[in-house]
């Protein structure tokens, strides 16, 4: 096929040219494989037996599956994106070739051998195939990022960036949009297991708590009120019927929701359940808290590189900012601010008290719109909002560009669609904005179009922002 263009374009490219060093890596990695220079494994001279033969036939494939797993993809990928107008495509023949059924099956089988010849091996030798997997794909990514690029283009979004007249603002959620899981269950949980004994005397010099067993009632009790009185909520504010996309009418439906949530604060606060909390207690279990594949690393990322002059906005609902710094701190992620509420302590004790600052939508949108006001107007900013709840919808659309994350929540989804708000698959969206732009459009992140586009991982987001 590669010979084919070659001969079509009558070119002596192949003869004028140094081999991208990119492209040597990888062929010399596999030819390294399948000569057996892998570690831990023999000298190639002295596979002597079957099994010896075979573990080196399943080193060899372990190296050469993520090619042809990627190309598949690629090809698939590719032509499902190519419109009615694209016949004359200059890759049509490239992409016919990796998304036809003989490539597809071949993919397929190369991994289905894999599988069988894995069958015999040990946990240690699994370790070996996973490793020369991992590192086929990254060198296969490798590949394909060092082909030189001729066009503008508008991803990663950092390639065309002037820190002298440009400010990127990065906003993301931290609760499930970072998280794994919500920071309340896990305020929750700490309260519960340091709380004393119900037979326990408590010192007259501590703040007043309930027991143990006392709390945990008391918030299964408030979680499902929470709940129930949430969709109760959700449902109140949706039009009988989808509406066209207009933000003003968004927002004052969710000034209800931001009434809601106010008023489940105070229930919480009252109830005491954030009585008696050590500040260390708090600031461990942020370090211990899990966060999302690929979270930290993007942020770390973004701070690292000194050109971007980028400013990263964390802003939550979460009752402890104090968790929120600790979780990041614990990955190196100290450069950003975070915008969330507060525990009033005494002596590194929570007194139950909440100092109130971001609790709602409204107040989401409110610390945005101050913080965009607070920049002032010697650079043009782009703003990229990262979240998954109805909470973040507002400033969602308000930014440059609105990613939603993950599966996102149901009640998002419910909410946006009847309110005219329209999802989009974040590389979709890329590539047809790239055909617009190389078709003369200019490229324009606008903010309040009703659009937001959605993406699976961390992964997705860091490819797009920064590249590989």
């Amino acid at each position: 096929m590669h010979d084919s263009f070659v001969k079509e374009w009558s070119s002596d490219i192949v003869k004028e040219s140094t081999v991208n060093s990119a492209t040597v890596k990888y062929t010399e990695f596999l030819l390294a494989t399948a000569s057996g220079k892998v570690e831990g494994l023999k000298a190639a001279g002295k596979l002597a037996t079957p099994f010896e033969k075979t573990k080196i036939a399943a080193y060899t494939l372990g190296a050469m599956t993520p090619c042809m797993a990627l190309y598949a993809y690629l090809g698939k990928e590719f032509k499902a994106l190519l419109g009615p107008n694209e016949r004359d495509h200059p890759y049509k023949k490239w992409i016919e070739n990796y998304s036809s059924e003989g490539f597809q099956a071949s993919s397929l089988q190369t991994e289905d051998l894999l599988d069988k010849l894995s069958v015999s091996l040990t946990g240690e030798e699994l370790d070996i195939i996973e490793k020369l997997y991992h590192q086929a794909m990254k060198l296969e990514i490798e590949f394909f990022y060092a082909q030189p690029l001729t066009q503008p283009t508008v991803a990663p979004l950092t390639r065309e960036h002037d820190p002298a007249q440009d400010r990127l603002m990065i906003f993301s959620d931290f609760d499930l949009t970072c998280t794994v899981v919500d920071s309340s269950a896990i305020l929750a949980e700490i309260a519960i297991l340091r709380a004393p004994k119900s037979d326990q005397n408590q010192p007259e010099s501590q703040i007043a708590r309930m027991s143990s067993p006392e709390l945990r009632s008391t918030w299964s009790l408030l979680s499902g009120q929470y709940t129930e009185e949430y969709e109760q909520c959700i449902e109140s504010i949706l039009p009988s019927e989808k509406v066209e996309f207009n933000y003003e009418a968004l927002h004052k439906a969710l000034e209800q929701l931001s009434d809601f949530e106010k008023k489940a604060n105070s229930r919480v606060i009252e109830s005491g359940v954030l009585k008696g909390l050590n500040l260390e207690d708090i600031k461990r279990a942020g370090e211990l808290l899990i966060l999302q594949s690929g979270c930290i690393d993007f942020f770390q990322k973004i701070i690292k590189n000194e050109n971007l002059n980028a400013n990263i906005h964390v802003l939550s609902y979460c009752w402890c900012a104090d968790l929120i710094r600790a979780a990041f701190a614990s990955g190196g992620v100290d450069d950003l601010t975070i915008h969330a509420n507060e525990f009033s302590f005494e002596e590194s004790v929570s007194t139950g008290e909440i100092v109130r600052k971001v609790e709602s939508p409204i107040d989401k949108i409110q610390a945005f719109n101050d913080i965009l006001q607070d920049c002032g107007n010697d650079r043009k900013n782009l703003t990229v909002y990262i979240g998954d709840s109805v909470g973040d919808l507002l400033c969602l659309l308000k930014a440059d560009i609105g990613i939603v994350i993950g599966g996102s929540s149901t009640s998002l989804r419910r909410v946006a669609r009847r309110y005219g708000i329209s999802f989009v698959p974040l590389y979709p969206a890329l590539v047809k904005k790239q055909k617009e732009y190389a078709e003369g459009s200019p490229c324009i992140w606008k903010g309040q179009s009703g659009i937001l586009y959605t993406a699976s991982s961390w992964d997705d987001i860091h490819a797009f922002v920064l590249g590989w």
